[in-house]
């Protein structure tokens, strides 16, 4: 049961920790619905006050805070997922101990 479930587990982290590098090199496919709708509105202002020769900066603020939300969002994940291994390995481990201490009589 255990090995099964830190592969499981190892190929979420590696997926997850590939998303994390991805959303800080600034790409969209890691983020979620919600998020993406958020950027596409922030791209779209953007433009418009571009359009209307004006400063994007608010535009390009919620563009940031989006993004660093992602990263703060995939992060938390990053964490339990590791949390979660350590949790199996470590009851791996008390198993194997104790059915090698039940053993030695």
């Amino acid at each position: 049961m255990g090995n099964a479930d830190l592969r499981r587990l190892d190929r979420e982290i590696r997926q997850t920790a590939k998303k994390l590098d991805a959303v800080r090199r600034g790409e969209w496919w890691p983020l979620n619905g919600r998020e993406r709708r958020a950027m596409a509105r922030s791209l779209a202002g953007g433009a418009y006050q571009v359009a209307r020769h004006r400063s994007p900066g608010r535009a390009e603020e919620r563009m940031d805070s989006t993004g660093s939300a992602a990263e703060m969002r995939l992060t938390a994940e990053l964490t339990a997922l590791h949390g979660e291994r350590q949790r199996i390995v470590t009851e791996t481990a008390r198993a194997k101990a104790k059915k090698k201490a039940a053993g030695w009589w």
